[in-house]
């Protein structure tokens, strides 16, 4: 394991490098999840790409930090990570509140970002009434109470009826973490709205969603696909919020052929 002090934060990251001149891909996680969701997307693309993954303040290994978050602490421990890496020109892919971190990255520092992947998230993700009341309910009941309703939305019916052991297993990642590091986050995506922000984003990018997403439904992220100039707008069959979970497959050939595409395009 690899851990790193950014920002007075220790962040658990994981480098896998490659042959050099292959194109770096750096992964930012969900609410509620870590670095282990890309799992099966990175094992379809090492060896291809240098990969960076890291857990989230307040996620995964990594510390808790001093919650309420902002969206900038995400960003800036993200950027932090990346110098510390002397990772520059990367591909970065986030899902969720991860593609919020991945916007406010370009905003910040573009000479960090070569591309944009941004997996079933939005400009802006609910309003500042439903994430406080989101944070009232895990702080009361804990985060175990709003799981089986989040679990509706993370994941399709086919995954609920099939893939049970998995399921489980998804539901200990989420339920385990840190409360406060929940609620910290939470208090992040509510104040975060990069609405005007992706007007200016200038580098490739495609908006990725699950055609059965109930958290950032397609409708949603086709928005945001609108407002980014030039970006690409790719639906994946059978996957609700967390594809890179339900169908990695399918989320990496995308990944791969947006990728090739671009860079072909740079050669050109």
């Amino acid at each position: 394991m690899q851990f790193a002090s950014i920002n007075g934060v220790t962040l658990h990251y994981q480098l896998i490098g490659a042959p050099e001149g292959k194109p770096i891909l750096v992964f930012a996680n969900s609410l509620g999840t870590d670095l282990r969701i890309w799992r099966d997307v990175i094992l379809r693309l090492v060896g291809d790409f240098a990969v960076v993954t890291y857990d989230m303040r307040g996620h995964g290994l990594s510390d808790l930090g001093t919650p309420p978050y902002s969206i900038n602490d995400h960003v800036d421990d993200l950027a932090g990570l990346l110098d510390y890496l002397e990772v520059k020109s990367a591909v970065i892919c986030g899902l969720s509140v991860g593609g919020l971190v991945a916007q406010g990255l370009y905003a910040a520092r573009p000479d960090l970002v070569r591309a944009l992947i941004l997996c079933d998230t939005a400009h802006k993700i609910g309003t500042a009434e439903t994430w406080a009341a989101r944070i009232a309910a895990v702080k009361k009941d804990g985060i175990a109470s709003i799981a089986d309703n989040i679990f509706k939305l993370w994941f399709t019916p086919a995954f609920h009826a099939q893939r049970g052991e998995e399921l489980a297993g998804y539901r200990n990642m989420l339920v385990r973490q840190p409360t406060d590091g929940y609620t910290g986050t939470c208090a992040a995506l509510s104040g975060a709205d990069f609405t005007a922000a992706a007007g200016r984003i200038a580098v490739p990018t495609i908006c990725i969603v699950g055609d059965q997403d109930g958290s950032t439904p397609p409708d949603l992220v086709l928005q945001l696909a609108k407002l980014i100039p030039r970006s690409r707008y790719e639906v994946i069959k059978d996957a609700a919020h967390i594809p890179c979970v339900e169908q990695p497959e399918a989320l990496s050939a995308v990944m791969r052929a947006f990728i090739d595409e671009f860079q072909l395009g740079e050669k050109s």
